[in-house]
């Protein structure tokens, strides 16, 4: 998933129990279909070219069992590890902190709510009867991955839809490195964390 053309849109599923999205690109071209496996003590998550699921290019796993610090390491389709992102513990339970790491596990990324008040009020009010089926109407968190440095990269946010299914990754700097394949693996992996919180 390198050289991509941004924004990239994260679809959800909503016919499946599964938490399946599709990894759109802005020529409308379908970039990855993502699925988290149902019912694992270890959390996984599988990036597949499509939706056809015959071609696995990423796995994404948790290294511990429920854990406020997990760390979810990327692997391509070798096995061979390629970064990883770790959720920072109890300061995420208010605002999202995540910090990604390259393969020689050096971090040098950080992700962070933008506006925690827009999750906590979709949060609250998405439990509403009625209301709650229009709260992806109103509020729409953003989460921006930034450099060592502070230097902004990318920004995710959720963008108006009924069920609340559809975010967009717009690109804000031009990557260095391996910064695009690690920054797109960990929002994917992050997006589906803080779908499970609300």
């Amino acid at each position: 998933m390198n050289t991509l053309q941004f924004p990239l849109s994260l679809i959800f599923k909503i016919t499946t129990l599964s938490n399946d999205f599709s990894a759109i690109d802005a020529n409308g071209n379908t970039v990855a279909f993502v699925r988290q496996k149902l019912l694992r003590l270890l959390e996984e998550v599988q990036v597949f070219k499509n939706e056809s699921r015959s071609d696995l290019i990423y796995t994404i796993r948790a290294n511990k069992w429920i854990d406020f610090n997990a760390t979810y390491i990327f692997t391509n389709k070798m096995g061979i590890e390629i970064g990883r992102i770790v959720r920072r513990g109890w300061t995420s339970l208010w605002k999202a902190n995540y910090e990604i790491f390259s393969k020689n596990q050096q971090q040098d990324l950080i992700v962070h709510e933008e506006n925690p008040w827009a999750k906590v009020m979709d949060s609250m009010l998405g439990e509403l009867p009625i209301i709650g089926m229009l709260t992806g109407y109103f509020f729409h968190p953003s989460y921006i991955v930034t450099r060592s440095n502070g230097t902004p990269v990318v920004r995710l946010r959720k963008e108006v839809s009924f069920f609340g299914r559809k975010f967009t990754i717009d690109k804000l700097s031009e990557f260095i490195n391996d910064e695009e394949e690690r920054i797109v693996l960990g929002l994917m992996m992050m997006i589906l964390l803080e779908r499970q919180r609300g």
